[in-house]
């Protein structure tokens, strides 16, 4: 039997298609996403996950038509600015993993509010995956040894893993894709190497704490392996 996830990832995916199945603009989709995003981290750490990380924005999603991608942008803006409120009300510190390349200094002095607002809460983190990509956070990684001058017999797996967005921030115990699709799309791939997976068939937007209850209690029943 496990105990309660340490951390859990999140694949936020069906957001178009809820929107879609309504009759309702993609940004519509998103734009209940965001909220959805907010209540479901919320309610991992309230029932006592240290870490929550979301995969909001990838570095795929670029490719997305221009009015999609500013759209996103401006519902990243209006999060990262109006909703760290929630979050300080229960003590939880958000973070931002992922690469500032080729965001505008609007968005970059957002995230940096809200990373900046919450930066003493304690009582877990809530990692927004944004504008992230597990290649190349695996590149950037190896990079910064090649920087550092580190030595090739003395690349080590522990070494490179200090070397990642957030070094601190745990493996995912658990990985939960929503929308029903089974892949893990470039998410957290060195700190995927022994993650549980879980899909669930129903959009990101429809997601309840409900549906965080259910996910914890199917995880303490499982039995982790690690290989062994």
């Amino acid at each position: 039997m496990a105990d309660i996830p340490t951390h859990i990832g999140f694949i936020v995916d069906g957001n178009r298609r809820w929107a879609e199945e309504r009759g309702l603009a993609p940004f519509e989709g998103h734009k209940a996403g965001k909220e959805v995003v907010v209540d479901i981290m919320t309610a991992a750490i309230d029932q006592g996950v240290e870490y929550v990380s979301a995969y909001v924005f990838s570095t795929e999603n670029w490719k997305r038509s221009k009015a999609e991608v500013g759209k996103l942008m401006d519902l990243t803006v209006h999060m990262a600015m109006r909703e760290y409120k929630r979050f300080i009300d229960r003590d939880i510190r958000v973070r931002v993993m992922g690469s500032r390349e080729g965001l505008s200094k609007k968005v970059i002095r957002a995230l940096d509010n809200i990373e900046e607002k919450t930066r003493d809460c304690k009582r877990g983190q809530a990692i927004i995956c944004f504008n992230y990509g597990g290649q190349q956070e695996i590149a950037d990684a190896v990079k910064s040894l090649m920087q550092d001058g580190t030595a090739v017999d003395d690349v080590t797996p522990e070494l490179i893993a200090e070397h990642l967005y957030l070094p601190d921030v745990p493996p995912c115990d658990v990985i939960v894709r929503t929308s029903g699709e089974e892949r893990l799309s470039n998410y957290m791939l060195w700190r995927a190497a022994y993650s549980e997976m879980m899909y669930i068939d129903k959009n990101w937007p429809d997601m309840t704490k409900q549906d965080v209850t259910d996910i914890l209690n199917e995880y303490t029943d499982r039995n982790r392996r690690f290989g062994g």
